[in-house]
């Protein structure tokens, strides 16, 4: 809205003091009109300055200009090319990418062996070309042409230099990110309800497209869990970590526990882009970051923190691609849809009590169950343990026992005592072998009590769960 004129010369004409003057003298003094004046000019700046009713609110996730070829390539990544194909591409300035290649399935160790054998290959392909180029040769080959290409004239043998040094692949992941996407459906509603309820920007609840594809089953070789991907001693903060129940692998009670982390990472930081860089790269390392360069553009242009690498420069950019391809995802995988959310409503279990008995208590299936409570432990799924007194049991809103039902029914039989699980901090030099042996237990029921990968990786001062069975060989 225009408000030109408003500092113009006011000109008091003297026109006849008549019933058609603009202004009459006898009724209104200098004085007067000047107050009139002002309160007009006034509210005419009260009425530009009111914020226009459904105006859009600045998001509280920008895209900054220097991140846009970040943002476009996770783009790529997660809505455009499969797990089948992969990108040959610089890790610094992510917008090179000098090849999309084909991939073998990597279901079997033939299949990731001839995977790994052709990366190589091409990534040397790659750094024999940008050798020569930063030798100074005048590119001879189409190929050669087309890789100086990439960089633009003028670019220094330096810069290619470097460029051999830096070629990076990068999977494909478009079918995972859109069975998450799927997936998604049955929680997304409730997510945002709980972030709206900590007063947070509700579309962190397309964060875990970037943490686990929204796989509730999602457990990590490092040891994190859940849509959120907590690792243990985070969880704990926050969560029930124990024998029989594990929150984080609950999609809302693991969301209350992520609210709580973002907020708490925006209160220290001031700064969505930060605070969600703080997720992957820890708040006290960005806070360091903060103090050193000020501004998240800052921080990704010129930050060289150790620990700072790939994964963390690249996770807001991640995030924002991550957030346009969830939205849109018709765009990005035309006809797909997602669940329909969960139904649910919940008890409090009154005393320890086997899965198959509540199962029976409400007339649904163990399955079913199982699914809606994925923080309950195979241990319990599978009856070797209790669900535990107190646990927040979710039900299908369908289910019609009560409680106070479910208490007396289950009260006639006296639960088995539940042992505490031991737990074995991961030493330097220790391998799962020598773990299972020194407890008296097989490494195949090692690696199932701690739901490890096949590759049976463990890091150094990772805490794994001993079999409750186990040998007292030691003492912890």
């Amino acid at each position: 809205m225009s408000i030109m004129g408003l500092h113009a010369p006011i000109e008091l004409k003297n026109y006849p003091r008549t019933s058609t003057s603009p202004y009459n003298y006898s009724m209104i003094s200098m004085k007067q009109f000047t107050l009139l004046v002002t309160s007009s000019i006034f509210l005419m700046m009260l009425i530009v300055l009111a914020p226009t009713p459904g105006a859009a609110q600045k998001d509280p996730f920008p895209t900054y200009s220097c991140i846009e070829s970040n943002v476009t390539f996770w783009k790529k990544v997660y809505g455009k090319y499969s797990s089948s194909q992969g990108l040959i591409h610089d890790k610094n300035n992510i917008a090179i990418i000098y090849e999309i290649i084909s991939l073998h399935s990597s279901d079997t160790p033939e299949g990731q062996q001839a995977n790994e054998c052709n990366i190589t290959a091409i990534k040397e392909k790659y750094q024999a070309i940008l050798s020569r180029l930063a030798q100074g040769q005048i590119p001879s080959t189409p190929e050669e042409k087309r890789v100086a290409g990439l960089f633009g004239p003028h670019t220094k043998p330096a810069t290619f230099l470097t460029a051999a040094d830096n070629i990076r692949f990068q999977r494909g992941i478009s079918d995972r990110f859109s069975a998450g996407i799927i997936r998604s459906g049955r929680y997304l509603s409730h997510i945002k309800k709980i972030l709206n309820s900590y007063n947070l920007p509700t579309d962190l609840a397309y964060l875990p497209h970037v943490e686990s594809s929204f796989d509730y089953q999602a457990y990590s070789k490092v040891g994190a869990a859940g849509i959120w991907q907590f690792m243990p001693s985070t969880g704990r903060q926050f969560l029930t970590i124990n024998n029989s129940v594990d929150e984080r692998r609950d999609p809302l009670v693991a969301t209350h526990a992520a609210a709580q982390f973002l907020k708490g990472n925006y209160r220290k930081l001031e700064s969505w882009p930060l605070a969600l860089t703080a997720y992957n790269h820890g708040p006290a390392a960005m806070q360091r970051a903060k103090n050193a360069l000020g501004t998240y553009e800052a921080i990704f242009q010129k930050y060289d923190g150790s620990r700072f690498g790939f994964a963390s420069k690249n996770f807001y950019a991640g995030f924002i691609a991550a957030r346009d391809v969830a939205r849109n995802y018709q765009q990005y995988f035309p006809g797909l849809q997602m669940d329909p959310p969960v139904s649910i409503k919940n008890i409090r279990v009154k005393q320890a009590t086997g899965l198959q008995i509540l199962a029976g208590q409400f007339k649904i299936s163990p399955t079913v169950l199982a699914d809606l409570n994925p923080a309950l432990t195979p241990s319990v799924i599978s009856g070797k343990h209790y669900v535990p007194k107190g646990y927040l049991l979710n039900l299908p809103q369908t289910a019609h026992s009560s409680p106070a039902s479910l208490s007396a029914k289950t009260s006639k039989r006296k639960p088995e005592i539940q042992k505490v699980a031991k737990i074995h901090m991961v030493k330097q030099g220790e391998t799962i072998h020598k773990i299972a042996e020194r407890y008296g237990v097989s490494r195949r029921e090692l690696i199932a009590h701690n739901q490890l990968n096949n590759a049976e990786v463990i890091i150094v001062g990772q805490s794994l769960k001993i079999p409750s069975r186990a040998l007292k060989k030691t003492t912890m």
